[in-house]
């Protein structure tokens, strides 16, 4: 096994996770442009505006709409492209705003004409089928209301132009992506400054976030009334009470708090559309120190911790280091994920910090389970060395039961998770792959799922074999 080491690499994680939070505020619903850079893609150039679960406008109710709005969004482009044109030229430059539903996602490019262009050519607008500058898009008989396409121009030699501030009502219910695409070359180099606004209507939580308000809800009540009934037993038995058993009180304690601070920052985050900073950390905070302590808890339990060892001895150490270390890189992690705009981290950066926790959670269940099995040969031996006609011989088939029922149990959900389908590789490029798979030993942490915008290029850009 490996001997848990420094913490060095965790730690400038977290400092590189902190540095970018600071460096970016804490929007999330509300997507900020701070001068960001358009991307190459086959003949056209995108910036990828933001993705979101969005419910349909629901005029029967009295909640709101469900829209995006287009806060001063203005495009920057470079002296020299400017410098091309005259002054009293008007159309010099054609950016344009694509609001596509994933199920639209190939409405967007040339592939219903045989092309791999994303943007007309004359070849193309020769045949009528498009507009030699702009985007291809081909409307869907099924939704009139998308794909939606809004243009904003140039004119002479300026070097701004400023979007119509506009709200897009949405009538369907789906997950939307945002693109700003340009096709003139010439446009190279073209910045965007401002701002979109991402509203449900019954708030800013995305579609996919907004059942977990719920949710923690729930599970605070749940912690609460767990936390009563072993404070009543706590209390009862208070002249009986093991070491172990303060550290699951802290444990449930700890549960109570981070459900709480997650519930509240979601409704925060759902009233205002901005994640709080204060009670986002706190709450991140409360998950990394209580997934932590729940995994040492299970270990040293494994290890026999208050049942055949009074003590854990000399490998106190090194449970304190893992705990130590796992610390650090889960509450990197964790910033990452819960701190700033939902979905601005590439697949490569949170890679880079999955990684660690990763390996030290594998690091944890090997040690579990080595721990384990040493810990039931010794209760095999005691019973059986000091009570040959114990009772206990009735009750003995639990434990290769448990595993059974454990065995099938997981194989149950991977059946429910990876069935047969009519759209088998709907997995593979499914936004969400990987981002639930936080495994908890004593506990139930909810995490709201991330994007990258690399992933979603694959959804809206599926012919596009060059990028």
């Amino acid at each position: 096994m490996r001997r848990p080491g420094g913490g060095g690499g965790p730690a400038l994680a977290l400092a590189i996770a902190l540095a970018a939070l600071v460096a970016r505020g804490a929007d999330a619903s509300i997507h900020e442009y701070g001068g960001g850079g358009f991307k190459p893609r086959a003949n056209s150039f995108f910036f990828h505006g933001g993705s979101e679960g969005l419910y349909a406008s629901d005029a029967s109710s009295n909640s709101s709409a469900s829209f995006i709005r287009f806060d001063s969004v203005v495009f920057r482009r470079t002296p020299e492209s400017a410098s091309r044109h005259e002054d009293m030229q008007q159309k010099t430059g054609l950016v344009e705003a694509i609001i596509v539903e994933i199920q639209d996602r190939d409405k967007i490019g040339g592939s219903y004409l045989h092309s791999d262009a994303i943007c007309c050519t004359p070849e193309l607008d020769k045949e009528r089928s498009c507009k030699v500058g702009e985007v291809i898009i081909r409307p869907n008989p099924d939704n009139p209301d998308g794909p939606k396409r809004i243009q904003t121009f140039f004119d002479g030699r300026n070097e701004e132009t400023s979007m119509v501030p506009q709200t897009v009502t949405v009538n369907k219910t789906g997950m939307y992506y945002l693109y700003f695409m340009f096709c003139d070359p010439q446009l190279k180099g073209l910045k965007i400054i401002g701002r979109t606004v991402w509203r449900n209507p019954q708030g800013y939580l995305p579609g996919k976030m907004a059942p977990m308000m719920t949710f923690y809800g729930f599970m605070s009540l749940a912690y609460l009334a767990l936390g009563l009934l072993w404070f009543i037993q706590f209390v009862r038995l208070w002249k009986d009470i093991l070491q172990l058993h303060y550290h699951i009180t802290a444990v449930i304690a700890l549960g109570m708090c981070e459900m709480s601070f997650w519930y509240f920052e979601y409704a925060n985050f759902n009233s205002t559309g901005t994640r709080p900073m204060g009670i986002t950390l706190w709450a991140v905070t409360f998950t990394a120190v209580k997934k932590t302590i729940s995994r040492l808890l299970l270990l040293v339990v494994s290890m026999g911790y208050g049942v055949v060892l009074p003590t854990l001895g000399g490998i106190t150490s090194r449970v304190a280091a893992l705990g130590l270390v796992y610390f650090v890189a889960s509450e990197a992690l964790e910033l990452v994920e819960n701190v700033g705009n939902i979905n601005d981290f590439s697949g490569k950066t949170r890679l880079f910090l999955v990684l660690p926790v990763a390996v030290l959670d594998a690091t944890f269940i090997i040690w579990i389970f080595s721990s384990l099995s040493r810990t039931l040969e010794k209760l095999q031996l005691y019973f059986n060395a000091t009570d040959p006609l114990s009772e206990l011989w009735q009750r003995a088939w639990i434990i290769p039961a448990f595993w059974n029922v454990l065995s099938y149990a997981l194989l149950a959900i991977i059946c429910i998770l990876w069935s047969p389908s009519r759209n088998p590789t709907g997995f593979a490029y499914s936004e969400d792959a990987g981002d639930g798979a936080d495994e908890e030993g004593l506990s139930l942490v909810g995490s709201a799922v991330k994007g990258t915008g690399d992933m979603v290029n694959l959804h809206v850009f599926p012919e596009d074999k060059r990028a």
